[in-house]
């Protein structure tokens, strides 16, 4: 049998690591930019991503890298329920942004949740993870409904007490067969909630 051996490179992804991956994501991003002036626009935008950095963060979270008007973020995979959590509540966060509601705007977010096994590394730079976590997250994001959080299949087994409803299969780009997924509920979400209140279940 032969082995193969892989050329390294300096920088190369090297350490595997299970994660947490969360995407969060502003709905509707497009119109918005049609909508404002183009200063109003990128001040929005700015205000946007400072307050989900924070937020995420503040949660245990290690905010990887935004593109465009998405935030990628990961979590130790033992801390799954804060990220459960901080991808709920993104959701009020991003309703109550100030200069869009001056505005006279409503921002509307979509997260995607998956747990699974990362590549992380340094590439130009740059901090950055590889696996399917992190496409799985993408692609539950882009599935989502405005105001929804879709997850992976797997959160249940990092989450146990949290609330989620089985979604019908979902077909989603890059993937052989249509995925099983959770939608989660923010009611009475907290970290103390995840971990501890037994009236937060699976249904």
């Amino acid at each position: 049998m032969t082995t193969l051996l892989l050329p390294s490179s300096p920088g190369a992804p090297s350490a595997r690591r299970p994660v947490c991956a969360v995407v969060v994501d502003l709905a509707g991003s497009t119109s918005l930019a049609h909508r404002l002036p183009l200063e109003h626009y990128t001040a929005v935008m700015g205000e946007l991503m400072q307050v989900l950095y924070l937020h995420l963060e503040m949660l245990r979270g290690h905010v990887l890298q935004h593109q465009g008007d998405a935030v990628i973020c990961l979590w130790d995979i033992e801390d799954t329920p804060y990220a459960l959590e901080a991808a709920l509540t993104a959701h009020a966060r991003a309703a109550d942004l100030s200069l869009a509601r001056l505005l006279g705007e409503h921002l509307q977010l979509r997260c995607g949740v998956a747990c699974g096994e990362v590549m992380m590394g340094v590439i130009g730079g740059i901090e950055a993870a590889y696996g399917l976590p992190v496409n799985l997250a993408r692609r539950l994001c882009d599935a989502g409904q405005r105001g929804w959080t879709l997850t992976c299949a797997n959160t249940p087994l990092y989450a146990p007490h949290a609330e989620l409803t089985p979604s019908d299969p979902l077909p989603l780009r890059g993937f052989p067969e249509p995925c099983l997924s959770y939608r989660a509920s923010a009611s009475g979400v907290s970290v103390t909630g995840l971990q501890n209140s037994s009236h937060m279940k699976i249904v």
